[in-house]
């Protein structure tokens, strides 16, 4: 996929500096794609570090990936041949994955924690951390799921990580389209795709916010881990004690 970053660069904003918004649909479709070259955006800038914002996660099964041709030179192993992949399916769409939304967080005055389906840490937005997690959608359905970000306490959040896992089913990252995407009060949205190719991966870094000089900046991510939350929490330094837990409503 070519993201709107390269099509800007390539048409009529060659001369210029800056996000290019998809103008497709109307004044209220704008978005602009954070990508490797492009990551991170200034929603102080934008206009939009207020109010609430909404990221959302939605995905769909990717049924392409189901006819891949075997890589070149596969002929020189031919017993690699018969290894089953990592997510193996005979019939398109039957791949068990449920993926989940959640957010680290670190607050101005040093307390951290997360808010998630496992354990039923749902948050709050009214008070700290002013983040909430309003569902969990185990089918991949257009609306996927989502967490509320209060942003009229900005000042009282020090840190964001918003990350995505897979809880229960095989690890399935390279098999789904997976997007991450930004709601603000105002200016245009955020997204962010997940369709980088992990196989093995059950979580993944994607958004991380911060303060920086004076701007709340949002930066992209993408970062793929073999654990789950302990590790991203190792990659990101933020000292939580971890434990099992179960899904809310889970038996």
């Amino acid at each position: 996929m070519v993201s709107l970053w390269e099509n800007w660069r390539n048409g009529v904003g060659m001369g210029r500096r800056g996000p290019k918004f998809d103008t497709v649909g109307g004044p209220n479709t704008y978005a602009v794609e954070l990508t490797k070259r492009y990551a991170s955006i200034s929603l102080t800038k934008q206009g939009a570090d207020t109010g609430s914002m909404r990221v959302n996660l939605s995905w769909r099964m990717r049924s392409s990936d189901l006819n891949r041709k075997p890589k070149r030179g596969s002929l020189r192993h031919p017993l690699q041949m018969l290894k089953p992949e990592v997510v193996q399916t005979h019939t398109q769409g039957v791949v068990n994955v449920d993926l989940d939304l959640a957010c680290m967080y670190e607050m101005a005055d040093g307390t951290k924690g997360v808010v998630q389906p496992l354990g039923g840490f749902l948050g709050d937005l009214n008070s700290p951390p002013y983040v909430k997690l309003s569902g969990d959608d185990r089918f991949g359905s257009p609306s996927g799921e989502s967490v509320y970000v209060n942003l009229d306490h900005k000042d009282d959040i020090k840190r964001l990580l918003f990350f995505v896992y897979i809880y229960d089913g095989t690890p399935a990252f390279d098999r789904t389209d997976a997007l991450v995407t930004l709601h603000p009060s105002n200016g245009p949205r955020v997204e962010v795709a997940l369709d980088e190719h992990a196989p093995q991966a059950r979580s993944c870094a994607v958004l991380l916010f911060e303060h920086q000089k004076g701007e709340l900046m949002v930066r992209r991510e993408v970062r793929y881990v073999y654990g789950f939350q302990a590790e991203l929490d190792r990659l990101y330094g933020w000292g939580l004690q971890w434990g099992r837990a179960l899904k809310e409503g889970s038996v």
